[in-house]
């Protein structure tokens, strides 16, 4: 008789439900300690050699055009904050199929979380700015993630009952203390990688110590018409805390400008290379442009102005004397991102596009291309805007491609006539209704903007003052609106006759079109 009631209760020991739902939370903890062990070992060998960043740079890298302009439309500057959280939930997904196949047939747990290592450490070796030490810190983490679940999973299976003289018994308790022990190791990790990557603690306060010099020719002040300064509507010059980030860096590059350089090279007769010294030794110049991205949609806020300090690219080439034939500048990155830009663009002295160092008043924040960025008036940012920038390239657009254009998007991307309307926001009272907004057609100028409301006639906007062409100009116009809903439409035309057209098409391949329409409810 008790063999018999011994011998249920051993099965049941075995196959507990509750057993399955603990070997995937061992998985899940084992996972992330393996996570935490490569963000250590990635925080000594190169910061881009992360586990979860390299592989989210990957994933960047693979998406087409049409699905990162859904999710910048969908996410605007939150996208990477979302891709990185849904790579966390698949990943704690995965690993907690992996403690539950570890439990139930080993060694397949083991073996898959090996299987997301290798994957990891071949992703890390092939991205642009990789060595072969970039695979150690996916190889170690995901071997400490291995015995860490195989440790905790080990605890779970049942062992001989030394009270009896048969049967067997599932100790939880050394599963739990096991899982926990690897849980506090998951975070001393974590925190041991931030303690060692303190770089940007390190490059916020020498940023935050720096003062840029004088430049030996500043910007026109903005005049004092430029801002109308009505609620709701985006002000002139874009604070830097407001100003759009889109860019596929996922951890922001964090350089000291101590150690920064910029080599100027290729199809040119004076290669040369220029350190942040001998950059703020140069005559720096400031001027107000407008930035804005081409995933921007109709009506969208990806779009800021600002004053830019810094040096003319244009001065930098001349210096490096281009070679005949040669018609394109590849800039490259620190993280690996890369832009084509026309080297006649470029080479425009009526164009003030610089190697910038400050952005309104001070050195650039470090999330918008500090130590130094390139700013091109009259282009969309994925051909000209390059960030942490280390390198200019002298090329041909039949020999190189910027970073986007194998993905499907436009190789020159100048910037499109558009406008925006601002104000009203959703509601207004019946009678005379301020409508108002901003415009741009950069490095030609606005000339004129019209707003008209449901399929009425078009209205002349009053445009506000600008410092010049590579800037955009806010507008307003009152119109008499009865109770009900109402649509309004708007539309620019540049400074040479060009009027925004009203064919919708999407942001790829090239920028946005279509007239901005919103709804307004008077009443």
């Amino acid at each position: 008789m008790t063999q018999l009631s011994e011998r249920p209760a051993a099965a049941q020991a075995e196959r507990t439900p509750n057993d399955a739902a603990l070997a995937a939370i061992a998985g899940v903890v084992a996972g992330a300690f393996g996570l935490a062990v490569a963000e250590l070992v990635a925080a000594l060998v190169a910061p881009g050699s992360s586990t979860l960043f390299a592989g989210g740079a990957a994933v960047v890298d693979a998406v087409p055009g049409w699905l990162k302009d859904l999710a910048v439309a969908w996410f605007g500057t939150a996208d990477k904050a979302v891709l990185l959280g849904t790579m966390g939930v698949v990943l704690a997904a995965g690993a907690a199929l992996a403690g539950w196949a570890e439990l139930r047939r080993p060694p397949l747990g083991s073996q898959l979380v090996g299987g997301v290592g290798v994957i990891g450490a071949i992703v890390a070796v092939l991205r642009p700015e990789a060595t072969p030490l970039w695979a150690l810190p996916s190889l170690v983490g995901i071997a400490g993630g291995v015995v860490a679940l195989r440790a905790a999973v080990a605890r779970l299976r049942p062992e001989p009952d030394l009270r009896t003289a048969s049967g067997t018994v599932v100790d939880r308790r050394r599963f739990l203390v096991a899982t926990g022990v690897t849980a506090g190791l998951a975070v001393l990790a974590l925190a041991g990688s931030r303690v060692v990557s303190a770089g940007s603690a390190a490059v916020s306060a020498v940023r935050e110590k720096l003062r840029l010099p004088t430049p030996q020719h500043a910007a026109d002040p903005v005049p004092a018409g430029a801002d109308l300064g009505l609620e709701d509507l985006t002000p002139y010059v874009t604070p830097n805390r407001d100003f759009y980030r889109i860019d596929t860096a996922l951890r922001v590059p964090q350089i000291d400008p101590s150690s920064w350089s910029l080599e100027v090279r290729g199809l040119v007769d004076e290669p040369f290379t220029i350190t942040w010294e001998e950059l703020l030794a140069l005559p720096l110049e400031e001027h107000h442009v407008t930035l804005a991205c081409v995933s921007n949609t109709v009506g969208g806020d990806l779009i800021g102005n600002a004053l830019w300090l810094g040096y003319p690219i244009r001065a930098l080439l001349e210096r490096a004397k281009p070679q005949a034939g040669a018609d394109m500048v590849l800039s490259r990155s620190d993280d690996g991102f890369t832009a084509g830009t026309p080297l006649e663009v470029l080479l425009d002295p009526d164009r003030d596009s610089l190697l910038a160092v400050g952005m309104n008043g001070e050195p650039l924040p470090v999330e918008h291309g500090f130590p130094a960025r390139l700013v091109v008036p009259g282009l969309y940012g994925y051909v000209s805007a390059t960030k942490w920038v280390t390198s200019l390239e002298v090329t041909t657009f039949a020999a190189d491609q910027g970073y986007w254009t194998p993905r499907g998007w436009s190789a020159l991307g100048p910037v499109k006539v558009q406008s925006r309307i601002d104000v009203p926001r959703g509601s207004a009272a019946p009678g005379p209704v301020t409508v108002a907004g901003v415009a741009w057609a950069q490095h030609t100028g606005v000339g004129a903007v019209e707003v008209r409301a449901d399929d009425g006639e078009w209205v002349q906007a009053e445009l506000a003052d600008t410092v010049g062409p590579d800037t955009w100009r806010q507008w307003h116009v009152t119109i008499d609106l009865a109770a009900g809903d109402h649509t309004l439409s708007v539309r620019a035309t540049d400074a040479d006759g060009l009027v925004q057209t009203d064919a919708e098409a999407p942001p790829a391949p090239d920028g946005a079109t279509g007239w901005h329409t919103v709804g307004v409810s008077v009443g």
